[in-house]
């Protein structure tokens, strides 16, 4: 953990991977920007790991805020097997903050991460000080059961192209998302030295069951959700669909919608110009 001693770094590329053990996990962790404040607890998607989260938005947030990523348990680096349940992931990450010593966070989520960060903010609110879901759905929502499918199908496709899935899964696969996508893929592979371990595929199949188990599990009652939340997406979502995104602003109360235009998944990354200075922004007041 950052201490004032230490010299602050501004980079996630130049982030250097720390360890902390808790409740028999060792969990892998990076952190920059000043340690003061309220940190800025960074959930990540399916199947990433510390090397998935795109440098334009983590280091703009970083210029004034304490922001951590993690790798939870049994991905990446970090010990342990993964749960096959959202909830459970949820309790592993208290666990991770708690160990690091913080009795209040922000969270910035996006997509499985959003799941969680709902799941969590509904069972300890009073860890939590302010909410960025990204790219994600509540529980129950239409379609999410269908994500391990949509995800298949976009590897097949990105596998014959020789591509990333991500240029498949996150973007359009018009002019504007290709170049997007191709720009986005090329940013991840900024950090040279240091990188994490890719999760296995074991890992990654498990993900994609507790995914399914979130989507056809019972709505929950977001209204308990009193923190300020920021919520966006792409308008063109097809792992998420992007309606749950309005699902989400409708249910929780007082909070801000952003939709990108002509984007998908991904559209945070797209904008990332547009987006890291609102994000920053919500998290600044």
């Amino acid at each position: 953990m950052t201490t004032g001693n230490d010299p602050v770094v501004t980079s996630y590329a130049k982030a250097p991977t720390r360890t902390i053990t808790a409740g028999g996990v060792t969990y892998a962790y990076r952190e920059l920007g000043p340690p003061t404040g309220v940190p800025v607890v960074f959930f990540v998607h399916l199947a990433a790991t510390l090397d998935n989260w795109d440098p334009r938005i983590i280091d703009h947030i970083a210029k004034n805020h304490h922001v951590i990523a993690f790798d939870n348990r049994g991905v990446g680096a970090s010990t342990g097997t993964v749960p096959d349940s959202v909830e459970a992931m949820a309790e592993d990450a208290v666990t991770f903050i708690e160990a690091l010593g913080f009795d209040k966070v922000d969270i910035f989520s996006f997509s499985l991460g959003g799941m969680i960060a709902q799941a969590l903010v509904l069972e300890h609110p009073e860890l939590v000080r302010r909410l960025i879901l990204t790219g994600t759905g509540p529980a129950g929502g239409k379609n999410i059961d269908k994500v391990a499918r949509t995800t298949y199908y976009d590897m097949l496709r990105a596998a014959l192209a020789r591509s990333d899935p991500k240029e498949f899964l996150f973007f359009n696969r018009n002019v504007t998302g290709k170049r997007a996508a191709r720009a986005f893929v090329q940013r991840l592979d900024e950090r040279t030295a240091d990188r994490d371990a890719p999760i296995k595929v074991k890992a990654f199949r498990t993900q994609l069951k507790a995914i399914k188990k979130w989507g056809r599990s019972t709505p929950a009652d977001l209204s308990k959700i009193t923190q300020p939340t920021l919520i966006a997406n792409g308008d063109n979502d097809r792992m998420v669909p992007s309606i749950l995104s309005e699902d989400l602003h409708r249910r929780i109360d007082k909070s801000e919608l952003v939709i990108y235009p002509d984007s998908g998944h991904g559209g945070i990354f797209q904008y990332h110009d547009e987006f890291a200075p609102t994000a920053a922004e919500f998290l600044d007041r």
